[in-house]
């Protein structure tokens, strides 16, 4: 029968696909561990056989099946043959292809070997991005230091990217016109099966934007109140370098400045963490601990000896945190340059949310690999955070000494956490909506850096130190950009996991909306195999159902809620509508007469403009985490 035809066609393809697939992991890993030009030429000539293959597959896809796969019945069988008829940047041809996957290592390579000069001391110039930069960002409170390091970091990394980007813009949509699409911004949307996709995060964002508006303007003030007027105005965008990150996109390191009851016990327990002798491998143990707990699956021995928890001595690496699917269901790994601290705590069960899904849909064709949608990989270990981060949960594996629950320890906690979580979401929104603008060539090279600039003031609020130009390339200093990954799929993945955290809390007996003494923002599913159950039957799945077969799984819904998000803070949201009231704060932000210009279209050499249109599509084996 036909159905048998096309099994046994699909299992022919499936040993050579999962070969040629970990020869790539094992090039692509032993290059960012170990950045030596010897590693980049053998990911190089990986990366050109795995796009080989894929066209072959491809091409016999097309002379044996191309008008019959649709006529097959088999759900799965369909899925899978029209998964394999799209080839993604593989249609290049190889010259092009080479160029296209030397680009990003290149911008890549850059982005992970820059440094700069330190503030004080002119000729220390070997400060480097993890764990340096990172940490002046979070700890220094001097504006003119922080002020440098932000446009320093600007001038080593994206300064030196426009001309290879707009190459890769060039040769993105030409990939994109070989699939028979109009760019490759449409095509990094294929994941999600919907025709409606940015409307529906338009959306999506005006149902936060009131929740973040309140967030804004009482950091605003708290920032005024400690750098002074003339720094951060009363109704104005706050200068981006302040925020304590590198590119304002959490400011939970700058909590202290912002802390509404500063009586009550601290949340941060990184001191702790460091009293007791805490390694990068005992965080990574405590995750996987919390895994366990809920029936899921513990880390394979493999995973111990192959990832890199800590950056090695001597050696350039791509230090940003990612996970790795090695293809043969049995090596999975995680490369982090963990430093001990509450941050990477949590960057670290988020790392090993992603193993563990690799580790739940392993028994799948390695077509359906991959989580239901993007940001569901990316969900999965901040699901985990939540409850991770609960004070009952720290007291309860010996990080915090004393916790207290009454309504002021609450605000500390929900303002430590919207820091993180709401403070992300503009941020998780405009990266991609830039992009998509660039691929379709309504932003062109001119207006890369203001237009740029036009969305981070619009939908974060926010600002430069001073004035940017034309010459400056401010998206290249962010890692999705230079290593060329979709970005939206973390602004899903903050709205899908408090649908997911909040299924799970019912199935754990956690949460109840009718029990004021069970919010969800206390909840926390350690334990709770019930839960775990519910989260294994979801990621089983990984990619062989539409996601929102997936998502009604484990939530009974079918449709992205950012409600569930609005909810878990709502007690929060009311504290800060008082506040901001009580000390007359203007919600919203406008740029004032005395305000600099965002970006000037002028100032530095007007670069000269490409045949341009952009962005492309990694094979995206690692996902790279949101730090």
């Amino acid at each position: 029968s036909l159905e048998n035809e096309a099994q046994l066609f699909l299992l022919g393809l499936e040993e050579r696909s999962r070969h040629e697939c970990n020869k790539l992991v094992n090039a692509s890993w032993n290059f960012e561990t170990h950045l030596t030009p010897e590693n980049n030429a053998a990911r190089a000539a990986a990366q050109l056989e795995k796009s080989r293959w894929d066209k072959e597959q491809w091409q016999m896809l097309q002379n044996q099946w191309k008008h019959r796969w649709q006529r097959l019945k088999d759900q799965s069988l369909r899925r899978q043959f029209r998964h394999l008829s799209i080839l993604g940047t593989a249609a290049l041809p190889e010259d092009k292809l080479s160029d296209y996957n030397n680009l990003i290592a290149e911008m890549k390579h850059i982005y992970s070997t820059a440094s700069i000069c330190d503030y004080a001391d002119k000729n220390k110039c070997d400060l480097r991005l993890e764990p340096d930069l990172t940490r002046i960002m979070k700890k220094s409170r001097d504006y003119d230091e922080l002020q440098h390091v932000w446009e320093q970091w600007r001038e080593q990394t994206g300064a030196k990217m426009p001309d290879k980007y707009d190459y890769l813009l060039e040769l993105s949509n030409l990939a994109a016109q070989m699939n028979d699409d109009h760019d490759m911004g449409n095509m990094w949307l294929y994941p999600y099966e919907s025709d409606t996709f940015r409307e529906d995060m338009s959306t999506m964002w005006k149902q936060l934007k009131p929740l973040y508006e309140q967030l804004h303007a009482y950091v605003r003030r708290k920032l005024r109140e400690k750098y002074g007027e003339d720094k951060v105005t009363h109704r104005g965008p706050i200068p981006a370098h302040l925020l304590g990150n590198m590119w304002g996109q959490s400011w939970s390191n700058i909590y202290d400045l912002l802390e509404p009851y500063p009586d009550k016990p601290p949340l941060d327990v990184t001191q702790i963490m460091k009293q007791q002798g805490y390694t990068p491998e005992q965080m990574f143990r405590l995750s996987d601990q919390f895994f366990q707990s809920l029936n899921l699956t513990a880390m394979p021995q493999e995973f111990w000896e192959g990832s890199i928890l800590e950056k090695p001595q001597g050696r350039e690496m791509v230090c940003h945190a990612s996970a790795w699917d090695f293809c043969n269901g049995k090596d999975f790994r995680i490369k982090q340059c963990t430093e001990v601290n509450m941050d990477y705590l949590i960057v670290a069960h988020h790392e090993m949310g992603h193993v563990q899904y690799f580790l739940q849909y392993k028994h799948l064709p390695l077509i359906f690999r991959e989580g239901a949608n993007p940001g569901f990989h990316e969900a999965v270990g901040d699901v985990l955070a939540l409850s991770v981060a609960t004070p009952r949960h720290l007291k309860n594996i010996g990080l915090l000494e004393s916790f207290t629950i009454d309504p002021e320890s609450d605000i500390n906690f929900l303002l430590l956490m919207a820091l993180d979580k709401v403070a992300f979401l503009p941020f998780g929104y405009l990266m991609d909506k830039w992009r998509w603008d660039v691929f379709n060539g309504m932003t062109q090279r001119p207006d890369f850096n203001c237009d740029w600039w036009d969305l981070r003031y619009e939908i974060q609020g926010l600002k430069p130190p001073r004035t940017r130009s034309v010459s400056n390339f401010d998206p290249g200093a962010k890692f999705h950009v230079a290593a060329n990954i979709p970005y939206v799929r973390y602004f899903v993945s903050f709205v899908l996991q408090f649908q997911f955290h909040k299924a799970l809390c019912l199935k754990a007996g956690q949460y109840s909306q009718f029990d004021p003494a069970l919010p969800l923002h206390h909840c926390n599913i350690y334990r709770s195999t019930r839960a775990g159950n519910a989260l294994s039957d979801m990621l089983k799945l990984g990619a062989s159902r539409p996601w929102p077969d997936a998502l009604e799984a484990l939530t009974g819904s079918r449709v992205l809620d950012a409600s569930v998000l609005r909810e878990y803070f709502q007690p929060l949201e009311n504290w800060l509508k008082k506040d901001n009231a009580m000390n007359n704060e203007y919600i919203g932000w406008e740029m004032g007469d005395d305000d600099e210009d965002l970006c000037n279209e002028s100032s530095g050499s007007l670069l000269q403009v490409g045949l341009t249109t952009i962005v492309s599509t990694l094979l995206l084996l690692s996902y790279a985490l949101l730090r």
